[in-house]
């Protein structure tokens, strides 16, 4: 199973992966946790590019085309070899967060970077996405307690409020699909891993 944790900064997903992963390894299930941008070595010095802040003058098309190449290696090396050998994946962030970011905020267009990326992952999609849906008002309390930025972190308020729209837009556009589950990130941290436990289990133990 593949099974990617979507949302803004500041929604608790990282978190909340971490301590999910701890429960299914209890559980004894083989898993494995990995994160995008990064996750492979290549993915990883890609990744440092995208969000080195000293990067002012990085387009928007090539933002988005390094993320899809990080992508493509995490797929190819990492992502797809794990689920051949039968063991759980848990990602932090996938493609929900490039059609936000870069095609929904950076007004690249969600179908095309919908198809760049339908190409960069040679059509891999997660069994179960965890959508996680926090207030604006939640997420900027929690950003102001954040110790470090990185580039897109550091982008102007406007950017970010467009991030939250497309959220929104992304949350509305995918709610109906069977693989969608919104998560309430208003709560506390262990009443919103216990219910992602709970999402993940559920479907683990339909698939054995």
């Amino acid at each position: 199973m593949f099974i990617t944790f979507e949302g803004p900064d500041g929604c608790g997903k990282s978190t909340v992966l971490a301590k999910v992963y701890d429960r299914l390894r209890e559980k004894k299930i083989p898993v494995i946790k990995t994160r995008e941008p990064g996750g492979t070595e290549i993915s990883e010095k890609l990744r440092d590019i995208i969000l080195d802040v000293n990067n002012v003058s990085l387009t928007d098309t090539t933002e988005s085309l390094l993320y899809a190449a990080s992508r493509s290696q995490h797929v190819e090396e990492l992502i797809v070899p794990n689920l051949e050998k039968g063991n759980m994946v848990l990602c932090d962030r996938f493609v929900i967060s490039s059609l936000v970011y870069q095609g929904y905020a950076r007004d690249l267009g969600v179908e095309k970077i919908e198809e760049l990326n339908l190409f960069a992952t040679q059509g891999v999609k997660p069994d179960i996405v965890l959508f996680f849906e926090v207030s604006e008002e939640n997420l900027f309390k929690r950003k102001k307690n954040r110790n470090t930025t990185d580039r897109l972190e550091e982008e102007e308020e406007f950017f970010h409020k467009k991030v939250f729209k497309g959220y929104n837009y992304i949350k509305e556009r995918y709610k109906s699909e069977d693989n969608f589950f919104i998560i309430d990130g208003n709560r506390s941290i262990e009443e919103v891993v216990s219910d992602c436990f709970s999402v993940i289990l559920k479907s683990y133990r339909r698939k054995i």
